[in-house]
């Protein structure tokens, strides 16, 4: 820890690299907050009490927390009950129902240590069986959870050991450094073991600071504020009403500029469309946070063009990043450099931006062969406004350097379901709180470097993936960072991926809505959310 204060103290280290290895390490965030001095969150000064929240979003089939893949269904999970950690619009993860957790040095032994005195909306105590309980619901081959694919690979259920009441142990067959993030996915919520039957609606018993008093799936929910909740003086608001207005994007802005909601939830859909509608309207609050979102140009190396480096340069060359950005993404955002590490992830190593070069593209077409130019297809999904708009910025731009592009929209089902397939396309990527997450999705091959199912492009690389196992094992923060300057140099120059932009995320809602967040997830964090009363 000595180490890591120095490092910050000289300017080794930002702020959140410091806080979020620090919490690795098992110190408590408060205590790490101090050394940084950066300011702890409190409670909101002049909040209100006992005021209505109306959001309106979608409320989709619901059932088993842990089987949803699914932001806008697990909205409603999230006021009710919680996780072991949080992420924070920072990216800094923190204990949560965890009150620490000590790591080993080889990253493979997890010591979690709950905090006490919590209890489930039905009085019951909130226990290491409650943890344990939900971990063999993620693992289990019945309920095939997205956490199982998550947390498969490294944590068998004969790996979870019970220590007492409140502490437990989770040794895991390799070393993962993002276990602490990988507990805040929208599945992983904590249930409880008494009650739990599979379906949460049949028994939504959570720790949360709200209860559901209705629910009406694709119309209404009303949840009410719980008295007894484990954080002192939260909630605010008295009740919490969730509209389904349907996935017509345009009906909620209409509701939520007409004051008949406070809120809406664009977690379903880009928000880059609604920003452009609500940006120049003085009732409403647009609340932005940058996140690790892009949609990624993607090439398969296996099949021709594409096995050539040169013509891959080129294509990305032809990407005219600013005004992509300005034309999808209403200028909002980080400039991409063509790796899947953005400037929101502590291992960022930041790079000279790539500069639009068609001049360059051209020649490097006709270094490859193709000095008459070269026809290739684009496919991507229908419905998405932001991708077409990019597409067709590069469709125009790339005209300059010979590539020919042909566009071939298929429905947004289809493209998900064989995004795998097609040779060249632009995919919408999630936001994921750590770089080595995102690059070890999109590059994972195994031991006969067959490709992973996340692995779009087919590219393998020997020493990108071995520095990408070392930086994966790798706990000092500054020897980490190292190791990614190294894989973001390679996956820029020899990669199969164009990323123009990073996405920011927004919620737009009424002025006298307070204290109201964006989060890099699209999650809806309400606990402290208050509204000053009408006029």
């Amino acid at each position: 820890m000595d180490t890591l204060l120095s490092n910050h103290k000289a300017g080794k280290m930002s702020r959140r690299e410091f806080l979020r290895f620090a919490a690795l390490l098992g110190l408590a965030s408060t205590t790490a907050s101090y050394l940084a001095h950066w300011a702890v969150p409190g409670q909101a000064m002049g909040a209100v009490y006992g005021q209505k929240l109306r959001i309106a979003g979608l409320l989709p089939e619901t059932g088993h927390p842990a089987k949803n893949l699914s932001i806008p269904a697990s909205q409603v999970f999230r006021q009710v009950a919680e996780y072991l950690t949080y992420t924070d619009i920072n990216n800094i993860t923190h204990p949560f129902l965890l009150d620490r957790w000590v790591v080993s040095d080889d990253l493979q032994t997890w010591s979690l240590y709950l905090k006490k005195n919590i209890f489930f909306n039905n009085g019951q105590a909130f226990t290491t069986d409650d943890v344990i309980f939900s971990i063999e619901q993620w693992l289990s081959p019945v309920i095939n959870s997205p956490m199982k694919s998550i947390l498969g690979d490294c944590l068998a259920p004969s790996g979870i050991e019970k220590i007492d009441s409140h502490q437990m142990v989770l040794y895991l067959r390799r070393p993962e450094l993002e276990l602490p993030e990988k507990l805040f996915h929208p599945s992983a919520i904590i249930l409880n073991h008494r009650t739990f039957e599979g379906d949460f609606m049949q028994a939504p018993h959570g720790t949360g600071p709200f209860r559901i008093e209705k629910f009406e799936k694709n119309i209404r929910c009303l949840l009410k504020r719980r008295y007894d909740y484990w954080q002192p003086g939260l909630p605010f608001l008295s009740e919490i009403e969730f509209l389904d207005l349907g996935r017509n994007v345009s009906s909620r802005v209409s509701a939520l500029k007409s004051g008949t909601v406070d809120l809406i939830d664009l977690s379903d859909t880009g928000s880059s469309d609604a920003y452009g509608t609500l940006k120049n309207d003085r009732s409403i609050r647009l609340t932005s946070v940058p996140t690790a979102r892009a949609n990624v140009l993607r090439m398969r190396v296996d099949r021709d063009p594409w096995y050539d480096n040169r013509v891959r340069q080129a294509l990305k060359l032809c990407q005219h990043r600013d005004k992509i950005r300005y034309l999808a993404h209403n200028e909002q955002g980080a400039i991409g450099n063509d790796f899947q590490v953005c400037p929101t992830h502590p291992e960022y190593c930041e790079k000279k931006t790539i500069k639009f070069d068609p001049r360059r593209a051209k020649s490097l077409l006709e270094e490859a062969g193709y000095g008459s130019g070269l026809d290739i297809h684009l496919t991507i999904a229908k419905g998405k406004p932001d991708i077409k708009t990019q597409a067709l910025v590069l469709q125009s731009d790339a005209a300059r350097a010979g590539f020919r592009i042909h566009l071939q929209e298929v429905p947004a089902h289809e493209y998900h379901r064989n995004r795998t397939k097609f040779d060249l396309g632009i995919t919408p990527w999630a936001h994921y709180p750590l770089g080595v997450t995102a690059l070890t999705l999109a590059s994972a091959v195994d031991e006969q470097g067959r490709p992973g199912p996340w692995n779009e492009t087919r590219w393998a690389n020997e020493d990108f993936s071995q520095l990408l196992r070392q930086a994966g094992n790798t706990l000092n923060v500054l020897e980490r960072k190292a190791i990614f300057c190294k894989l973001e140099e390679i996956q820029m120059n020899q990669g199969a991926v164009g990323i123009p932009y990073w996405q920011n995320s927004y919620i737009a809602s009424r002025k006298r809505v307070q204290n109201i967040q964006a989060h890099p997830n699209d999650y809806l964090l309400l606990n402290k959310v208050w509204l000053k009363p009408e006029k």
